[in-house]
């Protein structure tokens, strides 16, 4: 049986590296196709990374940077900086949703945003149920829900055997950003 006039969300989790890197790689393959992407990275606030460079190449995506960094923890006064930056974030996802514009649009990092408590699970989820129809939603990040993981039509876990922070390499350009 096939779908139309429906949306589909891909789920990218787990402990490995990859999550973002395979959304970037959905959202290139769609660019192929002449498809408009939009990519809400809700913690990463670092804007000279290899991803943001390429993609001003590719007119058919535009990223935006909501997140403010490594968040802190929930008893750290910045924490509420992160919160009401996660929750812009959400606001200009939810416009983007519903607004039928984006043919895929990535929230990359909202799985750890709602693990982390900066996003409420069921506002999100709320927001991603009012998607215009056939977006094509991809969220990634670590400590996938069960709700997450329940909405989602694709979900790939990316699990850690073996990381080279471990035996001394540092983040590496092109690799790790």
């Amino acid at each position: 049986m096939t779908k139309l006039n429906c949306n589909r969300t891909l789920l990218f989790t787990g402990t490995g590296k990859g999550k973002t890197t395979a959304a970037l790689g959905l959202v290139l393959r769609a660019s192929g196709h002449g498809l408009k992407s939009l990519i809400i990275q809700f913690i990463k606030s670092d804007d000279s990374t290899g991803e943001i460079s390429a993609l001003e190449h590719i007119p058919e995506v535009k990223i935006v940077q909501t997140g403010l960094g490594f968040l802190p923890a929930k008893d750290a006064p910045e924490f509420l900086e992160h919160q009401r930056a996660a929750i812009k974030g959400m606001k200009h996802a939810a416009e983007a949703l519903a607004s039928g514009k984006w043919d895929i649009i990535v929230l990359d990092e909202i799985v750890n945003a709602v693990y982390t408590g900066v996003l409420d699970e069921d506002e999100v989820i709320k927001t991603i149920k009012k998607a215009a129809l056939k977006t094509v939603i991809v969220l990634t990040g670590r400590h996938a829900s069960e709700k997450l993981i329940k909405i989602a039509d694709t979900v790939t876990e990316m699990r850690l055997l073996k990381h080279g922070f471990e035996t001394g390499w540092a983040a590496q350009k092109g690799v790790e950003f």
